[in-house]
């Protein structure tokens, strides 16, 4: 079997899809000899109307059975162009079919698309002429069995978990929002722009931050060779020093009797050695293991960068500084957290997207958050359906009622200050909550779902928050209480967006740092956009694996997200 496989395998690089009589009429993958089976069965017609054509199929098996007393074998096949199957069917006289079936085995085929027999599911299917490529599987071995897998499961083999139906699924839907994000920004005259993963500056002042440090790895070099080459002892040292004594009074003699000059030379040559290996002595002797330390503290001016660094939080304030300059920009990226926390919400890796608007103020970052959502939830309707009805069958069967909800409903805009007195209302009229309900207080989780699911079961964008629980950039209201801070909340998950208008007055962002207790060193850079050249402009930031979360109806943030990391697990 193993010969017939590798025999099968060499076949596809020699055998193209021109030996096949193709058509024009089925669109083929981009840079492959394929047909991807979107092409077929997403068709409106579901495939029927390319019954005759001959065309070249790949994929992974999903289920296969032999039949007829194993005179043929049904294959569910699968290549991740979208949520459906394409039917194959290979005859026994065309190929050995043991190896075909088991669930997960890879093939490429050759065949004629067919109508099927009245009264099956399928619209059409295929019948297979050639087998050009087998990628084989042991079924004893192989890890995801064709039974239903828990999600929890699954997130032990994040390497093949891609094969199964909710994670491909998953994996098309989170493309198309990103695919959607950009659009919608390149739209909207939106520049891209990268901003570094590394940062000396704590964007929330919340401490939570990976550290990116050089100096662990080189203690640790460091350690190992002092083993190997002990440092030199205080004798090697007073033996080296007593040769460069020697070998100076030689110079110094060769130099009294006016020896000749090369003699001389020689012997300045053999000093300046000497000289040099004592030096090397003396250095190496300074060496110790661990940490290099500084007045009792970790000394970073001897790490890669010369001071800390870390994992950012966030790439805000850093494209601040392009919008500063040209108007309007966002960023899209991955932003780390290292917070300790095992709940369904959190990861310590997670992907923000990040616009920023120049003179413009808070109206205007809600204005652009609301559009954003609503486009995204149109694009997922638009042009991902086939997904999100397997989400709706799966998972959450609201889901696709609650896209064309958002994307067609103005949201609701309450202050901080509304929003709580409608809590307390809520409160005194019987509703309980874990958490307590008190102006000053950051709004729970139950709290955001209840003013968006149960209040006004639409989204809802609460602004102008005090000042004490929200971060030291966003720009102090008259009141001198609360910030011109926007959170957009949606059903499901609860904050989706946060924002605000940011900051733009020297002394005032320049006061605030110092209340708040943070380095103003750090800061400088930010301070200069304060200093020179200074613009109202605003922003926010979209938890991409939330809006994950909304979309699809899946709980476990851990699901939504390719390669999770979170405390305890870095798979790959």
């Amino acid at each position: 079997m193993a010969d017939d496989s590798a025999s099968l395998s060499g076949q596809l690089a020699a055998t193209t899809l021109h030996d096949a009589v193709s058509s024009s009429d089925v669109a083929k993958a981009e840079f492959s000899d394929r047909v991807p089976i979107r092409s077929i069965v997403s068709r409106p017609d579901g495939g029927v109307g390319l019954a005759g054509h001959r065309v070249r199929i790949g994929g992974w098996v999903k289920t296969g059975r032999k039949a007829d007393k194993d005179a043929f074998a049904f294959l569910e096949l699968n290549d991740g162009s979208c949520p459906a199957n394409l039917q194959v069917i290979v005859d026994a006289s065309v190929s050995d079919l043991s190896p075909l079936v088991p669930t997960g085995t890879c093939i490429a085929v050759d065949g004629v698309l067919k109508l099927p027999p009245s009264g099956t599911k399928q619209k059409v299917e295929l019948r297979v002429e050639k087998v050009v490529h087998v990628g084989p599987v042991d079924p004893a071995k192989y890890p995801l069995p064709k039974t239903r897998l828990t999600l929890e499961f699954l997130r032990d083999f994040v390497h093949l978990r891609p094969r199964t139906n909710t994670i491909s699924a998953v994996a098309r839907i989170r493309n198309a929002l990103a695919y959607a994000t950009h659009t919608f920004f390149q739209k909207h005259g939106f520049l891209y722009v990268h901003t570094p993963i590394i940062t000396t500056s704590d964007c929330e002042g919340a401490g939570e931050m990976f550290q990116v440090t050089t100096l662990i790895s080189e203690a640790d070099k460091l350690e190992k060779d002092l083993i190997k080459n002990p440092p030199p002892s205080a004798a090697d040292i007073e033996a080296a020093q007593l040769l460069v004594k020697e070998k100076g009074e030689i110079v110094a003699q060769l130099k009294s009797a006016k020896a000749k000059k090369e003699d001389i030379n020689a012997s300045v040559a053999e000093l300046k050695k000497e000289k040099e290996n004592l030096s090397k002595l003396e250095e190496r002797s300074k060496l110790k293991p661990g940490i290099p330390k500084k007045d009792g503290k970790i000394d970073y001016g001897l790490d890669f960068f010369a001071r800390q660094a870390f994992l950012t939080v966030s790439g805000q304030l850093q494209v601040e500084s392009y919008a500063c300059c040209l108007s309007s920009v966002y960023t899209f990226g991955p932003t780390f957290r290292a917070e300790h926390s095992h709940t369904s919400r959190h990861l310590a890796e997670f992907w923000m997207v990040e616009p920023e608007i120049a003179f413009a103020e808070l109206k205007d970052d809600m204005n652009c958050a609301e559009a954003y959502v609503r486009f995204l939830c149109q694009w997922l309707l638009d042009n991902c359906l086939d997904d999100m009805e397997f989400m709706a069958d799966k998972f959450d069967k609201t889901c696709i009622e609650r896209l064309r909800m958002v994307a067609s409903t103005p949201f609701e805009r309450i202050s901080y200050t509304e929003a709580v007195e409608l809590l307390e209302e809520a409160v005194k009229g019987g509703r309980k909550f874990e958490n307590k309900v008190e102006w000053g207080i950051d709004l729970a989780s139950e709290h955001e779902r209840y003013l968006t699911e149960v209040k006004f079961q639409k989204p809802v964008i609460v602004y102008n928050y005090p000042k004490d629980i929200k971060a030291f950039y966003m720009r102090l209201n008259d009141d001198s209480k609360t910030v011109a801070a926007m959170d957009v909340l949606v059903p499901k998950v609860g904050e989706l967006i946060g924002g605000s208008q940011r900051e733009e007055r020297y002394d005032v962002i320049q006061q605030r740092i110092k209340d708040m207790e943070l380095p103003i060193e750090p800061y400088e850079w930010y301070l200069d956009l304060r200093r020179y050249g200074t613009v109202k402009h605003c922003g926010f930031g979209l938890g991409f694996e939330r809006m994950l979360l909304f979309a699809t109806g899946i709980e476990n943030i851990r699901d939504v997200i390719p390669f999770p990391r979170y405390p305890g697990r870095a798979d790959l």
